[in-house]
């Protein structure tokens, strides 16, 4: 297709005509892999006399072609971009990222990106001359640094030998790069474009040291030169003319942008080499150098710019952040500090403070997007920039470190705050200061808690001067009452009033008019509830409570709401049963919103997803809390349904591991497995089959409870045929040359739980289950892994001896397989502990798989064979004895506790038979055995208790 009439095409793709933009679409489908298609887009983004919006829907083509077809994912499947497009792409897309408006930039940028991380050096070895000639053209500078900056980032993160090709980069650019840097440092009353250069020159710098410092800036004399230029832009006052007046833009002006790439370059650089002790011993004499000619100039830098808190001056909340994270890295090192003790009272009162303290924009976020304030507060990704959290954790830092004089100061700064603040009259009250003040005492807490004689007052401190403000007028104090109160709601209280007066008052604050007052107050009582010692405390408003609850989580997401509630069904337990399938449906409402944010906003993105997390575990401890009212089950699968349809597919792997935990809920504890649960088999075994093999431990604890639980529907089920998907899986898995030991350890347990539930029911699987599983134990090299293995073909004994038996025969692999079994049942450690089979089920399946052979024929064993059968199985049954005899020694309580206990892990010492829910009171007679399912653990160990 020639040029105008692919513009058309590109022109039809922005109808807003449906059948008329699909219709371009699909040409733009079949058009994209025919040669010169790329190339043709280029001209088309590049071509200044085309329409913007027609360019614009190009250079989206052209990226999102590019980003999927540059180099084919499997380096087996054919190149769809002809060479010589590719080669026509390279040698002209460089020299027109000068040319296009910052928008067609962009996604140019990202194009150039692709290319640069596939194809340099090996197939575009002229790329780093292109960039160095262009940077000796005036007119070709920013293409050339918006090129070396995209090369430089591609190994910003790499290991020390993927770095290579970047050494010869610093090599030929950086000299040139110091020379125009310096020349651009001398303008003076430099324009705007200056600063956009210059940005560039510092974000290039930055991506080049972040991991190692190349051996070039070694040399002191030009890391020097670096560093002058460095410091006397953090220095030098931004220029005033140009400087937007609306604060989202005087944020983002390019000489604001200056200052914060200089502050992270030498923060980067304080971070790595401020410590001697972890210096490796080449760049011992560089540290030294930097420690001495330039950690205590920055310090004063950094300090200067902070008096713009002082003086009512501007400086963006990341700048600030930044140098504080400078000062606080400087409290540990004794040089630095001693440079910071002169001024500590004016970096603590004056600047510090000020930071903790309520201020307007504050208030006008509170006012105008109460929920944005809620997000804000609670954002883990907005903390790594606030300048309030960065003043919170200099104050940690500093009383934690150098607390001695600096802890009583400030404390007696924060008392003097409240008194004032209580003898002002109500007009005339720091209620900011005091809301700082508040600040300050819950960030200190975990220090206060622990410090005489702090520790004696805080009971008191809290009545005076935190719960007269959960009636106060001004909406932030109330909420940071509330706060404050939960911070503290674990200290013992010598009055049991004043703790039920602050829970009650926490409580009463999740009623109050201001969103921030009561989102504040349900995390506060996330506190309180872990530390009430008399539920009766709580249990008679419970159901007023959990209805501030639903319409709280119907207005926010955030994860930290959510395990408030789950803090709530944990303590109250089985309690919760009335108000579970509410709480299921409050919470699955509320993760389909979360989802939705997820998608439609990038910067919510993290919270939204943590927070929908946040849900899906909720509703897990709920299941779990309801365990003993089976039907419950029932009326909440409709709610979870369609979560867990949507959530088992490739749209869940993020929540992956929290879906298979409901699903293993669901499918033990419910009455019966319905045929709704049922259809989720199949989006399983697809999942296991295509990507999830990382999360096969998690996907055994369902799949096990389907066929222990539903055996009848498992066998007798052929649409679809459930028996065949299982095999398929596990055969697929158990063969793949490339899978190591330990993933697919759960492979032989689902073997065994196969053949123990549908004993007499499955002869047709014998041969092929056997074949698989020795084919595998001939390649595993993991004794633990060949014990399981082991035991999968002792459960086949088990199943059927005389056909387990005949088929071992017909393979011929009996003598191998029973000789390699006595070995590793005889093998010892050098402690004298057994080398294999070291839990009570390992020792009783062997035992079961050996004893079933001695009741067959004699013609069937032979007498040698049958002596070593007997000998071992006599050995197992003793060493089983002891071992159950020490289990009943031990405590119960610790026995039942799962924590840090992993039955899976190869190396695993604890001999407990755990796994499968096999009961001591079973008594040694093998005979008596009645194999479990691996789901029945659950009954005491709930399925959330597997976490990879």
């Amino acid at each position: 297709m020639d040029l105008p009439s692919l513009v058309v095409v590109l022109r039809a793709a922005l109808s807003h005509a449906p059948e008329e933009r699909k219709a371009a679409e699909a040409s733009l489908e079949q058009l994209q892999y025919t040669p010169q298609h790329l190339v043709r887009l280029l001209q088309i983004i590049v071509d200044g006399n085309c329409d913007m919006a027609v360019r614009q829907v190009a250079s989206i083509h052209f990226k999102n072609f590019v980003a999927k077809n540059w180099s084919p994912v499997d380096p087996e499947e054919k190149q769809k971009i002809p060479e010589t497009d590719k080669s026509m792409v390279r040698e002209n897309i460089l020299g027109f990222v000068t040319q296009l408006p910052p928008l067609l930039r962009a996604q140019l940028g990202e194009s150039i990106k692709t290319l640069i991380v596939v194809d340099y050096p090996e197939q575009w070895p002229n790329l780093l001359h292109w960039v160095t000639h262009n940077l000796e053209s005036q007119d070709q500078i920013f293409g050339a640094l918006y090129v070396l900056r995209i090369l430089a980032r591609k190994y910003e993160f790499k290991s020390e030998e993927e770095r290579i090709p970047l050494y010869q980069v610093v090599e030929e650019s950086f000299p040139r790069l110091l020379n125009i840097f310096s020349k651009l440092v001398q303008i003076p009353n430099p324009p705007i474009e200056v600063a956009d250069l210059i940005k560039l020159i510092c974000k290039i710098f930055w991506s080049s040291i972040y991991l190692e410092i190349p051996k070039q800036l070694f040399d002191p004399n030009v890391f020097n030169a670096w560093m002058v230029l460095f410091l006397n832009l953090l220095e030098r006052p931004v220029p005033v003319e140009g400087q937007p007046s609306d604060p989202d833009a005087r944020k983002s002006w390019g000489w604001w942008k200056v200052k914060k790439w200089i502050a992270h370059i030498l923060n980067r650089l304080y971070t790595r080499f401020a410590d001697l002790k972890i210096q490796k011993p080449e760049s011992k004499a560089f540290a030294q150098m930097f420690q001495k000619n330039y950690a205590g100039k920055i310090l004063g830098c950094h300090l200067q710019l902070l008096n713009a808190i002082r003086t009512g001056g501007y400086l963006p909340d990341r700048v600030i952040n930044l140098i504080l994270q400078y000062l606080t890295n400087s409290v540990t090192k004794n040089s630095m500090y001693q440079l910071m003790q002169p001024q500590m009272d004016i970096i603590m009162f004056e600047i510090i403070f000020p930071l903790l303290c309520f201020n307007d924009n504050d208030q006008m976020l509170w006012d105008e997007d109460p929920h944005e304030y809620v997000r804000k507060g609670y954002d883990i990704i907005e903390d790594l920039y606030s300048p309030r959290t960065a003043a919170m954790d200099f104050v940690n830092e500093l009383v934690r470190k150098r607390g001695k004089g600096n802890l009583q100061k400030f404390i007696h700064f924060i008392v003097g705050i409240f008194m004032r603040y209580d003898e002002a009259s109500i007009e005339l009250k720091p209620y900011r200061q005091k809301d700082g003040a508040l600040l300050a005492i819950g960030t200190l807490y975990d220090r206060l808690k622990q410090t005489d004689p702090y520790k004696g007052e805080l009971e008191r401190m809290l009545v005076q001067h935190v719960f007269p403000e959960f009636s106060s007028h001004v909406g932030h104090l109330r909420a940071k009452a509330a706060w404050v109160a939960g911070q503290y709601a674990h200290i013992k209280f010598s009055d049991k009033n004043n703790f039920r007066k602050a829970m009650h008052c926490v409580i009463a604050g999740m009623r109050d008019a201001e969103l921030p007052v009561r989102v504040d107050s349900v995390f506060a009582l996330r506190s309180f509830v872990e530390a009430c010692t008399d539920l009766d405390e709580i249990r008679p408003i419970l159901p007023q409570l959990l209805d501030e609850f639903f319409k709280l989580m119907s207005e926010v997401e955030n994860e930290d709401l959510v395990f408030t509630l789950e803090t709530i069904v944990d303590r109250f337990g089985e309690e919760m049963a009335p108000y579970a399938l509410g709480l299921c449906q409050s919470l699955a409402a509320a993760f389909w919103r979360c989802m939705a944010s997820s998608e439609a906003d990038e910067e919510a993105e993290d919270t939204s997803a943590l927070a929908a997390v946040g849900c899906l575990r909720a509703i897990s401890t709920i299941l779990e809390s309801i365990s003993s009212l089976p039907h419950l089950y029932i009326q909440i699968e409709h709610t979870l349904l369609p979560i867990l349809r949507k959530m088992l597919t490739s749209d869940g792997q993020d929540v992956y591991e929290e879906v298979l935990e409901i699903v293993s809920y669901m499918t033990f504890y419910s009455p019966s497995i319905s045929l709704d649960m049922w259809s989720l088999w199949p989006l399983i075994m697809e999942a296991l089959n295509d990507w999830a093999i990382d999360f096969f431990e998690n996907i055994l604890v369902p799949l096990d409870n389907y066929v222990s639980r539903g055996t009848e529907h498992f066998l007798t089920c052929k649409d679809p045929d459930y028996q065949h998907s299982l095999w398929k899986a596990l055969s697929s898995i158990m063969a793949d040359q490339n899978m190591e030991d330990s993933d697919i350890v759960p492979a032989p347990k689902l073997i065994e739980v196969f053949f123990q539930n549908c004993k007499g029911q499955v002869d047709h699987w014998v041969e092929p289950y056997l074949r698989l599983t020795i084919d595998r134990l001939r390649r595993t090299e993991k004794p633990y892994l060949k014990s399981l293995l082991l035991q999968a073909i002792a459960n086949t004994l088990y199943y059927n001896p005389s056909l387990a038996l005949q088929k071992l025969h017909t393979l011929g692999v009996a003598t191998e397989i029973f000789n390699l079994w006595f070995v590793m049942l005889q093998q010892v450690k050098r402690s004298g502990q057994r080398a294999n089979f070291k839990r009570e089920y390992a020792k009783k399946v062997c035992c079961l798989g050996l004893t079933s052979l001695i009741g067959l024929p004699a013609s069937h064993v032979p007498g040698e064979a049958l002596e070593r059968i007997f000998k071992s199985t006599l050995e197992l049954l003793v060493a089983y004895k002891d071992q159950v005899a020490e289990s009943k020694r031990q405590n119960e309580a610790a026995a039942e506790d799962l924590d840090g206990f992993d039955a899976d892990e190869e190396e695993e010492e604890v001999e407990s038979d755990k796994e499968m829910g096999l009961d001591d009171e079973d008594g040694d007679g093998a005979n008596n055995f009645n194999p479990e399912s691996f789901a029945e653990v659950c009954e005491r160990f709930p399925p959330r208790r597997f976490r990879r």
